[in-house]
Formats: structure tokens, sequence, C-alpha cells
């Protein structure tokens, strides 16, 4: 390989408080070890990805730092048996644009345990479409239909459903023949949800319970939220008997204050999602399927495209709950 720099999006610490944002100049020597040097095509925004760009400790301790949580593109090189130079590869989750530098960056440098094969019938776009995001919102949809929540059961809701997980898992939902309902602070979007499949829009609050009472009228077969807090109790809450709501995210709260009553009255379960550690194997089912029989029709009504220059005011937008859909970030 001859390239001996590449430019990133990096973020700098100026003192205690703050930090600021630049597109620069990065030598390939700085990337950290690991088998598997990647040329970057696309990645996409994710939440933490803002939070890195802002400090947050509890994603990223040190800086300067490259953020970006997802990649796809090409090996250029491998130590690694498992892949070899010309492989079109994903890398989504473990420490990925955490501590270790990320996509937003013409090259990382991973362990080939991070990297999958990029599947048959997916383009790099498609798979930064999807990145950390999708792959959360399909887990989430997998866990509840391993758990036996299917169509027939009623309705499923999704919470913050215009954002990255909430898009991707309301599209997915109803691809799959559920009905869904989407919840969401931004009214002024529902044709957007509307295109996604949603069967019903309600407002925010209509999920949010911050009574002391232990249950609720039952309503929903399952629920895929984002949100946490009151209102990830209040669908434990309005579950209904045998009902299942997956857990993915915390842009509301990372507290949850309920009783047992859902679990022991009404058989309520709790699926907690976690992406970034996936087992290789369920990791590799899941993008099969998202490339294949998962595949969403709406993929290109949920993207936003922007390049690193143009990705400075998708980061202060998604900071601000302002995203809708998904971020690609083309790095060709």
């Amino acid at each position: 390989m001859n390239v001996s720099t590449f430019r990133a999006l990096v973020v700098s610490q100026t003192d205690e408080k703050t930090f600021t944002r630049e597109i620069t100049e990065r030598s390939i020597t700085d990337l950290p070890e690991g088998e598997v040097l990647i040329r970057v095509h696309f990645s996409s925004l994710n939440y933490k990805d803002g939070l890195s760009c802002i400090g947050n400790p509890g994603v990223t301790r040190n800086y300067p730092h490259t953020p970006g949580i997802d990649a796809s593109g090409k090996v250029t090189e491998s130590s690694d048996s498992r892949f070899k130079e010309g492989d079109s590869v994903i890398v989504t989750g473990y420490d990925l644009g955490m501590n270790t530098s990320g996509g937003f960056g013409e090259y990382i440098r991973v362990p080939a345990d991070w990297v999958v094969p990029l599947p048959e019938g997916m383009t790099f776009k498609e798979a930064s479409i999807y990145g950390v995001a999708g792959f959360t919102a399909a887990l989430s949809v997998d866990a509840l239909q391993k758990y036996g929540v299917n169509p027939e059961q009623g309705e499923i809701v999704v919470t913050g459903s215009t954002g990255g997980v909430g898009s991707v898992s309301v599209a997915l939902l109803s691809l799959l023949g559920y009905t869904v309902v989407a919840s969401t602070g931004k009214k002024e979007e529902s044709e957007f949800l509307q295109r996604l499949g949603a069967s019903e829009i309600i407002s925010r609050e209509e999920v949010n319970d911050e009574s002391k009472k232990p249950l609720l009228r039952e309503r929903w077969a399952g629920a895929v939220d984002t949100v946490g807090g009151t209102t990830l109790a209040a669908l434990l809450k309005a579950a209904k008997r045998g009902g299942a709501v997956a857990a993915t995210g915390l842009v509301a709260s990372s507290e949850l204050s309920t009783t047992v009553f859902p679990f022991i009255l009404r058989g309520v379960s709790l699926l907690g999602i976690d992406s970034g550690f996936t087992p290789t194997k369920l990791r590799l089912e899941i993008w099969n399927k998202l490339a294949g029989i998962w595949k969403i029709p709406q993929l290109e009504q949920l993207t936003i495209d922007c390049t690193l220059e143009e990705l400075d005011p998708e980061i202060d937008k998604i900071l601000a709950g302002g995203q809708r859909g998904r971020v690609v970030v083309n790095l060709q």
C-alpha cells in the first residue's frame, strides 16, 4: 500500500470542557494496532458519535480522536487469513469510534474479529444506511420474533421513531407485517413515518407515564424503546399479557423505576439489546437478513447524504435531537 496519510474528522480537547472538530490529514502509522486495515467508503452518524464529539467520558476517554462507530469498505492489508486485500467488509460496534479511531476517517485498522464480510446483494452505502442503528433495530426485531411476538398479537410501538434505530425499526416491522405505532415528539414528521409503514402516529406523551400506578391498561404486544426512563417503565406497564419490550437506548434517561407487577402478573419480558458485542454467528445472521429477506424498500427515503466536510452541522443536529432517519457519510 502506497498511501501514507488520509483525511479524517478529528476531535480535539482544548480545555476541560471545550472540544473542537476539524478535518485534517492523519498518518496511517497513527492508527492503532490490528490485523485488518480498511479503506472506508461509507460511514454513518449515530448518537454515540455525537457524544464522542463533545467529550462524553462514557464514550471516549482520550483525545485527539476520530469518531465513527461504523464503517464499510475494502480491505487494504490483512495479516489474518479470514480476510485478504480487496475484500468488501463491514465493521460496526465493539470499540470502533469510541476509543479506537473510527469511520469518520478514510482508513481504520481493527482486530479481525470485529470484521464481517459485506453480504451478497448489499452495497457499501446500504450497509452504512443501516449502520449500528439499523443493526440494533434488526437485533430488536429479531429478539421480539424469537420471544414469540407475532403480527397477530397486536400493535407494536416504536419510541423515538424518527431517529436512526426508531426509523429502521418502523420500516422493518412494517415490512414483516406488524401493525406499527410510531411515537414521536415531531408531529411534523408524520408523513415521513407513514411512508416507512407506521399505521398510527402518537405523541411521546402518550407513551410516557409518571404516575405511581404499577400497571396501565394493556395495549402493546411488543415495543422497541430507544428512550428509557419513565417511557420504558410505561411501556412495561402497558404491555399485554406475555408481551415483550426491547430496550435499545437512553436518549431520555438511563434510569428505570418500576415494580415487579408487569413481570409477575402479566408475564411481560424486558429484552436488553446490546449491539456492540453481538456474537459473530448472530451478527452474520442479522446482516444476511438485512441484505435479503429483511431488506427495507424505503432505504433511500431514510437517508440524508453528506460528505466529511458536511458532517459538522449534522453532529449538532443529532445532539439536539433533530435527526431524521439516517445520515450517511460518503468517504469515497
